[in-house]
């Protein structure tokens, strides 16, 4: 999900937290809800007692809205799925694990918490708890010999201005590549570790806000100060550690009269690859 290497989201819920600007990947998750629920349901039914525990972790939780529905979807696909299927029905308890790198604002994640388990008592759900762990997966996942694919919302279009030294500027380094799907899969299969259940591309527009399809983008200006806001989200506590606070509300200015600019010609969307993934058996399983 939101997770980078090096890269933590914009705290709290002010105007231009990740909290706020994170519709983007809402709609990403969306799409991916039927992939999640076949997930959870073939865990649920592989289980091989009447009373085990299913363990869920979110690697790269972040602090939005899109935290607690990921947790109330997966307790939603156990529940329909046992009221669909009662031959199936087994006692469970769910554990999830939320991991993020330890600036992100777990304190808001738990803030959130009663509300979501006031939902969640209502709607009959199976015991569960959820835990926050701080800290970065990336370089456990894969070797240290495979590629790692540097995953950055957008890439940031620089404007100095003669508001920043020359040498911070040449020093500031946020890898990016996008990598095609046939990349992700040889990536994963060089790994060894997984097998690919399921692969899909699919576009997003660039303002998050715009779920219209066609080319024509209806108001370029508020357009483009939606996806300022939303990279800003992202990108804000990673350009103040290395540039300081005084340029932000400039660039981001900057940036979404550029954004909009080019907005005004055509619009323009994210590729977004999703990715289903189970263990690979050992060949003497």
């Amino acid at each position: 999900m939101d997770a980078t290497s090096g890269v933590r989201m914009a705290t709290g819920n002010g105007e231009n937290s990740y909290a706020v600007n994170s519709r983007l990947q809402e709609k990403a998750i969306l799409e991916t809800w039927p992939v999640l629920r076949k997930a959870v349901e073939e865990v649920y039914t592989s289980l091989s007692t009447r009373w085990s525990t299913i363990v869920v972790a979110d690697l790269g939780c972040s602090s939005g809205p899109n935290t607690l529905r990921f947790v109330t979807e997966v307790i939603g696909a156990i529940r329909a799925y046992t009221q669909k299927s009662e031959e199936h029905a087994r006692g469970v308890e769910v554990q999830f694990f939320l991991n993020d790198l330890p600036g992100n604002d777990f304190n808001l994640v738990f803030r959130s918490l009663e509300h979501f388990e006031g939902i969640a008592g209502r709607k009959e759900a199976p015991p569960h708890y959820v835990a926050g762990l701080p800290g970065s997966y990336y370089g456990k996942l894969f070797p240290r010999q495979s590629v790692h694919l540097f995953h950055s919302s957008y890439s940031l279009m620089w404007r100095s201005k003669g508001r920043v030294e020359k040498k911070k500027l040449d020093s500031f380094n946020l890898p990016y590549y996008a990598p095609s799907m046939k990349e992700v899969n040889t990536l994963i299969k060089k790994n060894g570790l997984f097998n690919v259940e399921q692969i899909k591309l699919f576009e997003s527009n660039w303002d998050p806000q715009d779920d219209l399809d066609g080319d024509v983008v209806l108001d370029s200006a508020s357009s483009g100060k939606n996806v300022a806001q939303c990279i800003r989200a992202v990108l804000e506590p990673l350009i103040v550690d290395h540039f300081g606070q005084d340029i932000i509300d400039e660039l981001f200015m900057v940036f979404a009269a550029t954004i909009a600019k080019h907005l005004e010609k055509a619009k323009a969307k994210y590729p977004i690859i999703m990715v289903s993934l189970k263990k690979a058996m050992p060949l003497n399983y």
